[in-house]
Formats: C-alpha cells, structure tokens, sequence
C-alpha cells in the first residue's frame, strides 16, 4: 500500500474522531464568543497607543477577555513576552523568592527551563543563584504522576508546584485537566498556600476547561502556540490570581509598573482576531494529530498518543530511533511548507537547548508552533515531535511525503 493510499484509509478510520474535535472546537468558540460579547468587543479596542502605553483600552480589555475565557481572576496577554519561556520565567520570579522552594512534580522540565532553574549554565541569574532551591518528582517507570510520593511531597518551605502540561521532548502522556485537578488537590491538602502552577503551553483549547478553571493559582504560555490562533506575531500570557499575576507582570516590566505599561505596537486586532481564531486552530491541529499517529502506527513505529485516543495537548510524538530518519521525517515536512521549502534542515545547537536538534519549520510567524512543524533533539531514544497545523490537509500532504522518506519501521 503506498503512502497516499495509507493516508487515505486514515482519513476514512478517523471521520468519528474528527466529528467529536469539531464538536469541542465549537465548546470552546462558545467560550470566546461570550467573553467577547460580555466585554463589548468593538473595532475601538483595535487602536493602540505608543510610548509607555499608558491607557490602551484594548490591551486593558484583551487581558479581562482572556482571563474570562480560562477561568481566572486576571491576565496580562503581553507582546512583550518573547516566548512561552519567558512568560514562565516571569511567573516563576514573580513569585519566587530566596528560601524558597521549586517542586516539579511531572519529571524534569522542559529544556529551555534548565537554565532559568540552574540545572544548566551560570551567571546569568537563574533561580539557584537567588538561592531559590529546587526538586524535582520522577515519574513512574510507566511516565505517570508519582501520586504516591506527591501526597507527601509538600515541605515548608515549597512555595510553588510546577505542573508542566505538555510532553515536552520526553516520552510520557501529557497530562489532562482531571490530572492537573488531582495534583492541585493533592498539593492544597498539605499546604493551601503552596502556589500551584501550570507550563500550559500547547494545552490551550484542547479540552473545554483550562488549568485556571480547575484550582490552578497561576499558568503561562505563548501566543506562537495555540491562542495566537497561528496570526499573533509574538508575545505571550500568564493568567491566574490577581495578585500572582501583577507580581508576574512586575518582573516583566518594574515593579510599580507591572501590568499597567507596554505598548502594543497597533497588533490589538491581531491578538483579538487570533484569540477567536485559536479554538478552530487547535481542532485542526488535533486532527493532524490523530493523522500522524494512525499512520506511523500502521507503519510500525511506537507514538505517543495512540492513534484515537484522547489528547492533552497538540503535540505527536514518533519514535523513529535514527538520527538518518529524523533528518530525513523533517526534510519531507520542510520540503511541503508554505515558507521556505527550498531549505534544507540540518542539525544545529539552539539557545536554550542543550541537545542539537533539527527542526522543520516553514511557517508565516517564525518559530510558531501552531503552524505545522516537526522537530527532535539528537539523542536517544530519536523522537520527532510533530505540532501545529492550521488545516489537517496540509498535515495530510505533508505527512505522504514523509511517509516515503523514512518507510517502514
């Protein structure tokens, strides 16, 4: 059977699936819609201002909208933010402070956090060098939460939990908003000040709830992820408690400036228009998803998810076990982009990152993960992660060439 005949039998196995993502995609269009509706949403809230930024009603506006949409008291929805790390260090040193402690509790974190933590790097003023202190909960053998361990995890001194959401580049399930409500709970029951917080990025409008709508005091993320809607240029979010997220914002500007500064560069549309279209963004998305699991399943290959199981995040992961087929997956996904086709990926260190990686990116926003793009560090076990896709027949195109570049397993 070749590639495209695979992919053609996919599409077909998977029409229920994709009935049941439309479904939830218009569960959470709802959500936006009367978030927009409530706050009186007028082309008045397009215009911005320059300078300090001082009194732009659209920003000021945009941050209520999206603390409605996930269920939190505040948000600040910043241009600012130069990514999801950055959005996270900020929350991470807005509440932090010497003496404190750090708890991860979903395994190590993500590779760009390692240095902000101090797991990597010096002199660049990470958490341990403030003297904040860090640890860290395994997952089990299976790369679930540890809930044994985690009932009894809480110390005196753990200021803050941090719950990543995604997979990130490990190979263990991303978690669920019921498993991020049953950490929370877990953690509340020893120390109800301990302040729980979500690395939300690439969960957002994947289910009908979000972390701060579930007991979570603070989460973050990016807006070249899911709610930029894959037309925000830049920026990113943190949402949650009133006054965790001004502290936030005070580490992204100045204290006694915080949320109330930062032009936005007359891109108010945009984040709006972005934000209505995240939800459809995020459903076709999950539908290349599923696309890519069925068929590289089919082909051999362990992914995670499996095909037609449900997801937490828009992030597929697939074990080719070379660094030949890696190269070559991210190749066939480069050569089918909308930008910069022509281009060949080759394997190349990256800020923030301690393993090379190759990275498939031919996207309108650089960098965005919301658009369609593939990539993987170059060690062991040789996984690719597939994420994004602003329609599920791109993803489709794209994926019968890769089909042919890596075979079967």
């Amino acid at each position: 059977m070749d590639s495209s005949t695979k992919l053609q039998a996919a599409e077909k196995a998977l029409l229920p699936i994709f009935s049941g993502i439309d479904a939830q995609v218009k569960k959470n269009l709802t959500r936006v819609l009367n978030a927009y509706r409530n706050h009186r949403i007028g082309v008045h809230h397009f215009a911005g201002v320059t300078g300090y930024g001082h009194d732009d009603l659209g920003r000021q506006v945009l941050d209520r909208v999206f603390a409605e949409i996930v269920g939190a008291e505040a948000a600040v929805v910043r241009v600012q933010f130069v990514s999801g790390t950055h959005a996270i260090a900020a929350a991470l040193f807005g509440v932090l402070r010497p003496g404190d402690e750090m708890l991860a509790v979903a395994g190590a974190p993500y590779d760009t956090l390692e240095e902000v933590i101090g797991l990597r790097g010096t002199g660049q003023g990470s958490l341990k060098e403030f003297g904040i202190d860090y640890r860290q909960l395994n997952l089990t053998l299976e790369g679930m939460i540890d809930w044994s361990n985690l009932a009894h995890a809480i110390k005196s001194n753990t200021r803050l939990v941090s719950i990543q959401r995604s997979c990130g580049y490990s190979w263990r399930p991303s978690l669920t908003i019921a498993e991020i409500e049953k950490i929370i709970h877990l953690v509340k029951q020893q120390n109800p000040d301990t302040v729980c917080f979500v690395d939300n990025c690439y969960g957002e409008f994947v289910e009908d709830r979000e972390p701060t709508a579930v007991g979570a005091d603070l989460m973050a993320g990016s807006l070249i992820k899911n709610p930029g809607g894959t037309i925000v240029p830049t920026g990113g979010y943190i949402a949650g408690r009133a006054d965790l997220v001004e502290a936030a914002a005070c580490r992204l500007t100045a204290p006694g400036v915080g949320s109330f500064g930062g032009a936005t560069f007359d891109l108010n549309r945009l984040l709006f228009q972005g934000l209505f279209l995240a939800p459809q963004m995020v459903g076709e998305a999950i539908k290349g998803n599923h696309l890519t699991a069925y068929v590289f399943e089919q082909l051999g290959y362990p992914v995670n998810p499996l095909p037609m199981s449900p997801r937490s995040d828009v992030i597929q992961a697939i074990k080719l076990g070379s660094p030949e087929k890696i190269i070559a997956f991210c190749r066939a996904i480069q050569n089918h982009s909308p930008i910069g086709s022509y281009l060949d990926p080759v394997p190349g260190e990256m800020h923030g990152y301690e393993s090379q990686l190759v990275m498939a990116g031919g996207t309108f926003i650089d960098g965005s993960t919301s658009e369609f793009s593939a990539d993987g560090p170059l060690r062991e076990p040789y996984v690719v992660f597939c994420q994004g896709g602003t329609h599920w027949t791109h993803v489709a195109i794209a994926l019968e060439a890769a089909i042919a570049a890596v075979g079967a397993a």
